[in-house]
């Protein structure tokens, strides 16, 4: 199955430069492109693509205002486009609902790489580029200082969390519990489903607000 990408950037040089590689790429088809985040909403509503490479800084509407207007509305999931650097909006995206990030200067296959993850249901956590940007702005200001309530998790439960919060996969949740990846799994959609939580970077973000991480 061809994974369908829609791109929203305001630089029309980026747009050309990831089409060239998502089109030259066996199993994905770029479907469309926006240069701000109007369009992009427009466009991803009436495509439904599988993934928007969304940049978050465009005129106009920007990207945090679209994907929470997407993430709300549709089941498209949004891979956001930014800079490590000095995007300090990051943290506001990740509440918006975005499901991981492309960072400007990435590799190549690691930007392949990130699109499949997210178009295969899960968030980009590994290897670590979402829990770093998490990391910084959250110890920044942009955390929460009170703990949210975890009333409803159970202890084993509080543990997952924690370690969500850290970046592990389950395998390595496992193995630092002494638990089966399967049980690891079991935990993690429940504290999806506890927490009404769209993926596991939303997990991270709820192991930040609740001080178990960072």
């Amino acid at each position: 199955m061809t994974i369908r990408v829609l791109l929203a950037d305001d630089q029309p040089l980026i747009r050309a430069g990831l089409r060239v590689l998502i089109d030259g790429t066996e199993g994905m088809s770029v479907v469309g492109e926006a240069g701000d985040g109007d369009e992009a909403v427009a466009m991803a509503t009436s495509l439904r693509p599988d993934v928007v490479v969304m940049d978050i800084r465009m005129p106009g509407t920007d990207g945090i205002t679209a994907a929470a207007r997407l993430t709300s509305s549709t089941d498209v999931r949004v891979l956001m486009l930014t800079t490590f650097d000095d995007d300090e909006y990051v943290y506001g995206a990740l509440r918006a609902g975005a499901s991981g990030f492309l960072v400007k200067d990435m590799a190549l296959d690691d930007i392949l790489a990130a699109i499949r993850v997210i178009a295969g249901g899960d968030a980009l956590i590994a290897p670590g580029v979402t829990r770093r940007l998490i990391g910084a702005f959250a110890q920044s200001g942009s955390r929460r200082k009170a703990k949210k309530s975890l009333d409803g998790l159970t202890e084993r439960e509080v543990q997952v969390l924690a370690l969500v919060g850290e970046g592990l996969t389950n395998a390595e949740i496992g193995e630092r519990l002494y638990i089966s990846v399967g049980t690891a799994k079991t935990h993690v959609a429940r504290l999806l489903a506890k927490l009404d939580a769209r993926d596991r970077v939303q997990l991270v973000i709820r192991a930040y607000e609740a001080g178990l991480a960072g």
